[in-house]
Formats: C-alpha cells, structure tokens, sequence
C-alpha cells in the first residue's frame, strides 16, 4: 500500500517564482497546487486538502499575511511558511507570532526549500508543530537581508518567548548586544528591564558586587546596600556580555545562582529568587577553553541551552548596502541627511570589515562628521579602507584603485561568494545576466591585453 503524495498549497503572483516552486516540488515527489493570488490561495485550501503551504508575503489581493490569517482560521493546524523578498526581523516576527511555521527568502535557493518543506512535513506527521504565543517587537533593529541573517531573525523570533538561557556567539563587532535586545523586545519581559553587564569592565572584587550587589558593610567603601545586576533586571533580561571573560571564581557563583535560581548579595545571608532570563554573549570559543581548564564545563552546559550564532560581515557582503544606508539615515538627522557616491559605494563594498558591523557604522560616522558637502567621496574615508589591495592579479601605480578596477574586484568577490553562480552573483548585484556577462567580459579581455 502507498502513500499518496503529500499536497502543498503554493501562492505567488510571481509566475516565474509560482512555477520554480511547483518544478521543484513536483520533482521531490509532492503533489503541488498553484494559486496565483491570495484569494485563489484561501478558496484552494477550502476546496482541497493540503499539508503545507507556501504563501508569498506580497500580493495584490490578499497579501500573505491575511491568507495566513484566513488559513489560521479555518485549519489551525495547517503548517504554512511565508516567502518574501522583503527580509527583515520584523517581517519574521510577525509571521511567526500570527503562525507561520517557518519564513524564507527570496532569491529561492532550492536546497533550503527542499529541506525546509522535509523538516515541516516531518514535525508535522509528528505533531510538533511550533505553537508561539504573542511576540512584542521593540524599536531594537538588525539589518540584513541574507540568508545567514534571516536564519539570526528566525532564530530571535523562535527563542523570544522561552525562559531558557541563550548563548550569543560571533566575532567582534557583529552585533550580539543588538541580537540579544531583540530577543528581550520580541519577548513576553520586553516591558520589564533590560540589564547588560561588560564582563571585563571592572577588576573581579568590584564585578561580584557588581553582579550580586552587596550589604552595607560587607568591604570597605561599602556605606549602604546596593543591588546587583542580576537582581535590578528583576522578571526581564540580563545581559553577560564577554562571559568567556569571567574568572574561575566569579564562574563558579554564576553557575550556583543558575542552578538554585537565587542570588545572595555580597556580605549578606539573604537568599533573593533569580527572576531574569539570562541572555550570555562571547567571541570566544568555549568549549575550547573547556578542554584548555579555562572555563567551566557545567556552566557552558547551562549557557548553552539555545545558541544564536552571528555571521561575520564578510559573509554577507550583500548587507553591507542596507547596513550604510541604515547608519547614514541613523546619524544623517544630524550631518544633513548626504548621499554616498557610486565610487565610495563600490569601495566600502569591496573592503573585507574585519571589524565587522561595528567598523562600518564607526567609519560611516566618521564620514559624515568629515565631509565638507552633501555626498561622501572615497577621499572622505580612512586610507585603510580605500587604499585596500585590488582582485587577484590586478595591479595599479596608486594605492586606490579606480572606479573601474573597483567594480571589478567587486562583481569578482561576489561571484566568489556564490560559488560562480552567475544568476545568484548578478541578483546580489542588482544587475541583470547580460550586464554581468559583458562585465566578466571586459575583464577578461583587459587581462588579455595586459599579457
């Protein structure tokens, strides 16, 4: 006896991005139904019987939002994951908190589909379809629209409402205090205090206090009773910053207060019930420093209950756009709102960041702070930035580049991000096929002539 193919609903106005979905699908062997608005998708869904859907967020009738809403409805226990161009953590949250399953973006790249589709059917069958209760989102903003990104506003909308701890992890300058607002923000405590706390701002007598509070008495200098951190974030969110920083004796009370959900101020006998959602963040690599005796293992164990992994700016070079043009509205109310040439455009996207989100937002400021007009030049930037090394191969008399070898370097790098995938490099690009093919061209026929 078979199995009859599992139906999926698919809504797009798109009949490009329809039929991509319905090739691909039929090809794993589900059995699609195209839709090519949000009516058509809600009247479909009343007149068959379908397992999943894939409703795009913009269309003209019902957007996917409302067939989201509509489908909720009427199948509560219909799992439907919402596609969208238009990727942002707002976006995600919102899906989720009205009941998508899950959330993707565009441009598709079928192994997540294909993948995505597989995990939902599977928790389904098993009935372990995700049941999150209302999200609040504050003012607290992350920019990107890349995969690795929309996996971090998956991710932020998924953990918001738990009260385990969360482990924040990524480079320097990647964003993680940014990250873990958001998950205060998005949570059912976003109305309570959000406390960060700089493991490494101040020597380990003063940090105990610091985190615990003390009696009055209980050292010298201690005149009156002081709360600590812990205990003024009272029912929100707690904020450990550099965690991997802690000594071995400030980790050992950590995790006792962990472990018995109560805190004792330093000096005193009083136990205070632990009330705030421990959100940790590091840079290091602590299971590392476990095996080095450096950090505590059990503690880790009880960090790391949900883990948030912030990708590096050089692996989304495609947000580093939206991430200037955020930073310059951010700090343009006061500069006078400029603009940013095409050739300073294409040298901040060609330099590497290595001090990721934090570099840029630092030299965009400086930027409009040294500018004397209205539009930032390449001269307007630090020599670091535009006097960076050219593509492989490519050599010039000045330490900055032109426009032209700046573009090529720049369309060269994308294309290495993707993996030669020339539809994906030209999308990123903003640039159709052909321009990108008489780019690549022009290239290669300069490179002849120079041998």
């Amino acid at each position: 006896m078979t199995t009859a193919p599992a139906s999926i609903l698919i809504a797009d106005d798109d009949p490009v991005a329809r039929e991509l979905l319905v090739e691909v699908l039929a090809a794993e062997g589900y059995a699609p139904i195209a839709a090519a608005g949000g009516a058509e998708a809600v009247r479909l869904a009343e007149e068959t019987s379908c397992q999943l859907a894939l409703i795009d967020l913009k269309m003209p009738d019902y957007d996917g939002m409302q067939v989201l809403q509509r489908l909720k409805s009427s199948q509560p226990d219909l799992p439907v994951i919402i596609v969208t161009a238009f990727a942002d953590m707002d976006t995600a949250v919102a899906a989720i908190r009205a009941g998508a399953h899950d959330y993707l973006s565009k441009p598709f790249r079928m192994d997540e589909i294909k993948e995505t589709v597989r995990r939902t059917l599977r928790a389904t069958r098993r009935s372990r379809s995700h049941k999150d209760s209302a999200l609040k989102l504050g003012s607290e903003q992350l920019v990107g629209k890349s995969p690795a990104m929309v996996a971090v506003y998956k991710l932020v909308a998924r953990v918001a409402n738990s009260d385990a701890t969360v482990l924040i992890t990524g480079e320097t300058g990647t964003g993680k205090e940014q990250v873990a607002r958001a998950i205060h923000q998005a949570s059912q405590r976003a109305k309570e205090p959000f406390v960060a706390v700089d493991c490494t701002a101040l020597p380990e007598t003063l940090f105990e206090s610091e985190l615990f509070g003390h009696e009055r008495g209980a050292f010298t200098g201690a005149h009156s009773q002081r709360r600590g951190m812990l205990e003024a974030a009272g029912s929100g969110s707690c904020f450990l910053d550099e965690i991997g920083e802690l000594s071995p004796a400030l980790q050992a009370k950590l995790l006792r207060a962990l472990q018995e959900k109560a805190i004792r101020r330093v000096g005193g006998n009083q136990t205070i019930p632990l009330r705030a959602r421990i959100i940790a963040a590091t840079n290091r690599d602590l299971a590392r420093l476990v095996r080095q005796h450096a950090f505590r293992e059990d503690l880790l164990y009880r960090l790391d209950v949900m883990r948030v992994d912030v990708p590096p700016l050089r692996e989304r070079p495609e947000d580093v756009p939206l991430l200037i043009e955020h930073f310059v509205n951010k700090y343009g109310d006061r500069e006078g709102a400029p603009t940013i040439a095409p050739e300073t455009m294409a040298v901040l996207c060609a330099y590497d960041w290595p001090g990721n989100v934090r570099q840029l937002e630092n030299i965009i400021h400086r930027a409009l702070a040294v500018s004397p007009g209205a539009t930032i030049f390449p001269e307007d930037l630090p020599l670091q930035i535009r006097g960076s090394k050219g593509a492989p191969g490519e050599t010039t008399d000045s330490p900055v580049m032109n426009l032209k070898q700046l573009k090529k370097r720049h369309v060269l790098e994308v294309l290495d991000q993707v993996g030669g995938n020339k539809l994906r490099a030209a999308q990123i690009l903003g640039i159709d096929r052909r321009t990108l093919y008489r780019i690549l061209e022009r290239a290669e026929n300069a490179e002849d002539k120079t041998r």
